[in-house]
């Protein structure tokens, strides 16, 4: 038998293999590389393709060279949602700077689909209409790069998500899963293939597009000297956390805290068409079965601490932020609304703009440090009442993961704001870890029944019996929320 499993997270910021012990359940090695981001223009986000596929690989490698090619049994990824990377089908160059999916520059274009065809696509897709997906972003890459012309005219152009991509280049297979398609506008997740009148309104030939398969099927072979190595078990990052974190029953929610924050809420293998704002989406999909989730995003998040460290030079790191923040009772009256590349769920406004509110000369970092916490758990409160609202089931309890839950302040601050329990895993990278669960399945290694048993708890973080101070905060954000709505 073989030994282990390789994770490879490609998120937005940094690549990661992460090498899984498939006896003792845990993570063993972990290879990492950052990831450049450029803004070339207002509200503009971009990444070199080649650098993200060069860092994967190195990391890949690293983990294949300390473990050696004959102990893997498989690769699972997990990746970035919604970003788009344009590439030649021969050679497998990019042609472009990959959007990001925190990009906004076609705004414009989706603020003038008409009513009819939003109605339409938020039926057959589950999403609203915004530049945060894939499809309008295709669409402008069709348009303003001309290689993109030249080589759809000779059958040579591939368009697709990060994993898709990554996919390709790894296996020289065009392919992506159920849960990346469902983020591009361009598929209906009811029949689960591209829909013909959504290609056809944003300009998009289907034979660009990859063929989509199941979140456990087999992908491709990636290639280590004479070693060929199962990539198998793909799914979008937030989905891949839902997986990892072990909400396989109706009503299980967690929440990751990365550069935005995703709190995704299992509806089983019901389709919950929202009535709030928020997206329906593929949560994942075990061969034949689909399981549908409600999915709430904030853009910013823990791209909001790193602005405290970077921007305004307010952290050294940004773990003191946890110091600061509880070093002040309160935030002495101030509010911020983390609105850096406008409003996600439930708003979805992208002339939203951060605001501070509430400064007087009695404020300090500190006082500034702790509204920035403050806010990224009422983001996570506004959304949950949502899905709540829509689905009709009472969240239980929150499993949390990225960077942001290791900030016990912040942990303590969500249940108390949420009223519920925030149950906080021994294993944070629950990206990762849902990587190899659906690689595992997909290999035979694990059964679907078997994960919730992989998940230990590290700490649970019970709400205050009085959160009535929080929930007067808290109204007090959503007044800010509304005047950041009208910049």
């Amino acid at each position: 038998m073989k030994h282990y499993l390789i994770s490879l997270d490609a998120g937005t910021t940094s690549i990661r293999a992460m090498l899984y012990d498939i006896a003792s359940k845990r993570f063993v090695l972990t290879a990492q590389q950052e990831v450049a981001q450029s803004f070339p223009q207002n509200g503009w986000v971009e990444q070199d393709a080649d650098e993200i596929y060069y860092k994967a690989a190195y990391v890949l490698n690293r983990c294949v060279t300390a473990a050696g090619a004959e102990q893997i049994a498989g690769i699972g990824l997990a990746n970035q949602r919604e970003t788009v990377v344009l590439w030649n089908r021969e050679t497998g160059e990019p042609i472009a700077p990959a959007i990001v999916w925190q990009c906004r520059r076609t705004s414009e274009f989706c603020a003038s689909v008409p009513a009819g065809m939003r109605k339409t696509i938020a039926d057959k897709t589950g999403l609203p209409v915004d530049a945060y997906f894939s499809a309008s972003k295709i669409r402008w890459l069709l348009e303003h790069v001309p290689a993109a012309k030249s080589l759809l005219a000779e059958g040579k152009l591939c368009a697709g998500t990060v994993d898709s991509y990554l996919i390709f280049k790894l296996t020289g297979n065009f392919v992506t899963d159920h849960t990346n398609a469902s983020r591009t506008m361009l598929f209906n997740i009811h029949t689960l293939d591209w829909d013909d009148d959504l290609l056809s309104y944003f300009g998009v030939p289907r034979t660009i597009l990859p063929d989509v398969k199941p979140c456990t099927e087999a992908m491709g072979e990636v290639r280590f000297g004479t070693a060929r190595i199962p990539l198998a078990g793909v799914a979008g990052d937030q989905q891949a956390a839902l997986f990892g974190q072990a909400c396989l029953t109706e009503g299980d929610g967690k929440i990751t805290y990365g550069t935005g924050l995703f709190l995704l809420f299992h509806t089983g293998e019901r389709c919950v068409r929202s009535q709030s704002g928020l997206i329906t989406t593929i949560g994942y999909s075990l061969g034949s079965k689909t399981v549908y989730a409600l999915e709430g995003s904030a853009f910013n998040a823990g791209s909001c601490v790193q602005w405290l460290r970077d921007g305004l030079g307010l952290l050294a790191t940004s773990a003191e932020s946890e110091q600061l923040a509880v070093s002040v009772p309160d935030t002495g009256g101030v509010r911020f609304v983390p609105a850096f590349t406008g409003l996600g769920a439930p708003h979805w406004s992208s002339e939203a703009r951060g605001l501070l509110s509430g400064i007087t000369r009695g404020t300090t970092k500190a006082h500034i440090v702790r509204a920035v916490l403050e806010s990224i758990a009422f983001s996570a409160r506004e959304l949950a009442d949502c899905m709540q609202r829509d689905s009709g089931i009472c969240l239980r309890e929150i499993k949390c993961d990225g960077g942001a839950s290791a900030n016990d302040f912040l942990m303590q601050f969500q249940a108390d704001i949420l009223g519920i329990t925030v149950n906080r895993p021994v294993e944070r990278e629950s990206t990762a870890l849902g990587a190899a669960f659906l690689c595992g399945i997909s290999l035979g290694i694990f059964g679907e029944k078997e994960i919730a048993s992989y998940r230990s708890c590290e700490r649970l973080f019970t709400p205050a019996k009085d959160n009535s101070r929080q929930e007067m905060w808290y109204q007090e954000y959503l007044k800010a929320v509304q005047r950041a709505l009208m910049n």
